[in-house]
């Protein structure tokens, strides 16, 4: 069923913010209280300024309030994912991507925004792009010229020379590197307030080798746990969040025991390493939804079969691991390293979760109150409560009976606009 957004005004176009002091009532036939796991009959949620002033349950609705009616719907908060890539698509892999202009992926990245936007994804965290094409998109949608997510953004990700965050593509005669690459715990203390000064909100390094790279290995570690302790308390110094890619054992051991925020992918992680981010606090953040598309299309799309290969290599790993990290009582954040797989498939991963171990309200929340806790913004998003951004979603079924509804999202609200 189609919401029906009942104002005067035309349309409001889906990127524009609410006017000062507006008044935007949003109503369903209820709402899942994510934190208690717990329906909300008839909910009646007031917005003011583009944040929530108050949530009831069959409260009066005030004459002069614009009115967003989601009739036969349950409403969300609106989800976050803890690993994009924006400035990227799957269908151009291995070289294939030459082949275009450097403010193509610009161009990419808008239209990326846009699709998370529509598929309910109202807060992303952005782990790497290229040239700081995010850093102008995220300046973009502020200024509310393109729609779009909330983004907090990496910028470019740091890692070792020949790492799988340095350029591996390319043959010695081009001198491609990555701009963040450092080879020592100083130079990597300085590519964190590079980062930070064009605008990086969280910074991301690579402890490990990866699987879209050249010459590298998933397992094998990259950076020195001084050479990690150092990024993760440069950017704590500065008021960050850190994340590091891992995939290998060791290299997530040492993140952890360098003091980084959240561990990307976490693929090998051992009874060690899962004991270890349990005693530090430590979320994983694992992408175990993308690899069908990357084993069904990534051939046809470029992907080199050395890099196919990793990936065939470590999926189930990474899958195994995502529910002995579950049961083991690790927080966790949903996480779908969009670009590997296309944006508007992620949704598709909280089937996968409730696969290999969560319950439904358990993928939910890794996707609302455990993502914004660990981006440092609890409170702030992933809550339809007082003080929160009003972002929201609409589903027409139960999302605690099959998770798969959100990966059909009926309708978006972010900042109390509906999009359109």
């Amino acid at each position: 069923m189609k919401p029906v957004l009942r104002c005067a005004a035309a349309a409001i176009a889906l990127y524009a913010a609410p006017a000062a002091a507006e008044t935007v009532v949003v109503t369903a036939d209820r709402m899942l209280d994510v934190e208690t796991g717990r329906f909300v009959e008839n909910p009646v949620v007031t917005v003011v300024d583009g944040k929530v002033a108050s949530v009831g349950s069959g409260s009066a609705i005030p004459a002069d309030a614009k009115r967003i009616d989601l009739a036969g719907h349950t409403l969300l908060p609106g989800l976050i994912d803890m690993h994009v890539h924006l400035d990227g698509r799957p269908e151009y892999g291995g070289y294939s991507g030459l082949q275009f202009t450097d403010r193509f992926w610009t161009a990419i990245g808008v239209a990326n925004a846009r699709t998370m936007l529509k598929v309910g994804f109202t807060t992303v965290r952005n782990v790497g792009d290229s040239d700081y094409n995010v850093a102008g998109i995220d300046q973009a949608i502020e200024e509310g010229w393109i729609p779009g997510p909330r983004i907090v953004n990496a910028n470019h990700a740091l890692g070792a020379t020949g790492g799988h965050c340095d350029e591996t593509f390319l043959p010695p005669s081009f001198d491609a590197k990555s701009p963040a690459v450092g080879d020592s715990p100083d130079e990597l203390r300085k590519r964190v307030r590079e980062q930070r000064k064009y605008g990086a909100e969280v910074i991301k390094a690579c402890a490990t080798g990866g699987v879209f790279s050249r010459n590298t290995a998933p397992g094998i570690q990259q950076l020195t746990l001084e050479e990690l302790k150092a990024i993760a308390d440069e950017a704590h110094f500065w008021g960050l969040k850190a994340a590091a890619h891992a995939h290998g054992a060791d290299g997530i051991k040492a993140a952890i025991r360098a003091g980084f925020d959240t561990i990307e992918h976490a693929s090998y992680a051992d009874d060690e390493a899962i004991k270890l981010a349990k005693e530090h606090g430590t979320y994983f953040s694992m992408d175990i939804y993308n690899t069908e598309y990357t084993l069904s299309q990534g051939a046809a799309n470029g992907v080199l079969e050395e890099n196919i290969a990793k990936e065939r290599a470590l999926s189930q790993a990474q899958r195994d691991n995502f529910r002995k990290a579950h049961k083991a009582g690790v927080k966790m954040v949903f996480a779908s390293d969009a670009a590997v797989m296309p944006h508007e498939l992620v949704g598709g991963q909280f089937r996968v979760m409730v696969e290999y171990g969560m319950t439904p309200i358990e993928a939910i929340r890794a996707a609302t109150v455990n993502a914004a806790d660990a981006l440092g913004q609890k409170g702030q998003v992933g809550v339809i409560k007082p003080g929160a951004w009003a972002d929201m979603i609409a589903v027409s079924g139960d999302p605690l009976a099959d998770v798969g509804e959100l990966a059909d999202v009926d309708a978006v609200i972010k900042g109390g606009v509906l999009v359109e």
